[in-house]
């Protein structure tokens, strides 16, 4: 027998209603913050950045494919790592679905990475994507972001990942909060990717929002971690589903791992 409270039809369409009013305050809601993304204001970006893409050589506003908007996403798929963040992956999943409808808008999707593009181009047809994926190898484009760190910055105390300063590495992790002592989710996704804790948090999940006007680019937003929920299709499902997320561990896989899995 359930455990969970349970009633008649007019019991659930109370609470349902109550329910409908606390769903629409969060839309309205929502949409306010929609407002106050988009009232940021812009930054000229003056570097010169380079990248590697399937149509060759690019820069920023190459990425733009002729658009007048461009999303990054920036996707956890560092040098040393053999395969792409199976948490990116979830997500990722979604992009080849929309990606279409946001070019028809003007809006330009493209995932970025550190990986050299051959490992890129490899693990996307291993995928069976098709949105567009740059690799900065090379360049500063994922430091200036905040979205890649170095060694030194790691154990020294140097990060600055979703505007705040983490405590520098120690042989439990990076901090308690994110490792769990250097086990859990963190600990393996980085065996997911074939790498230790250390080399696997030294690229980390976001997302950049940017705008060309009059021939020049502007930053216009960015969000890390918790921010990018929104964007993780599957959760918008889950959250609607009668036991939520119910997560123990890190449940997830590639899409192509779940039968190998079972």
């Amino acid at each position: 027998m359930t455990t969970h409270p349970t009633g008649t039809r007019e019991d659930w369409l109370k609470a349902r209603l109550d329910l409908l009013k606390a769903e629409k305050e969060l839309t309205r809601r929502s949409d306010e913050m929609a407002q106050r993304r988009q009232a940021l204001p812009w930054v000229k970006v003056d570097k010169a950045y380079r990248f590697e893409t399937e149509d060759g050589p690019a820069t920023l506003a190459d990425l733009f494919r002729g658009r007048s908007q461009l999303l990054v996403y920036h996707y956890m798929f560092g040098p040393d790592y053999t395969a792409g963040c199976a948490t990116c992956s979830t997500i990722a999943d979604g992009f080849n679905g929309f990606a279409v409808h946001l070019a028809h808008h003007g809006v330009m999707l493209s995932a970025v990475s550190r990986a050299p593009l051959a490992k890129i181009q490899a693990y996307k047809k291993r995928m069976g994507w098709t949105f567009p994926w740059a690799s900065s190898s090379g360049g500063d484009f994922n430091f200036d972001f905040n979205v890649s760190f170095t060694e030194a910055q790691q154990r020294d105390g140097g990060i600055e990942y979703n505007y705040q300063r983490e405590p520098a590495w120690t042989a439990q992790g990076i901090g308690d909060t994110m490792t769990k002592r250097g086990e859990g989710p963190v600990a393996e996704n980085a065996d997911m990717t074939g790498t230790d804790v250390a080399t696997y948090t030294r690229e980390r999940p976001g997302m950049s929002a940017f705008v060309r006007e009059d021939g020049v680019v502007y930053h216009t937003y960015s969000a890390f971690a918790r921010g990018l929920d929104g964007l993780w299709g599957m959760y918008q499902w889950l959250d609607r589903a009668p036991l939520g997320r119910n997560e123990s561990g890190t449940w997830w896989r590639r899409h192509d791992e779940y039968e190998r899995q079972a």
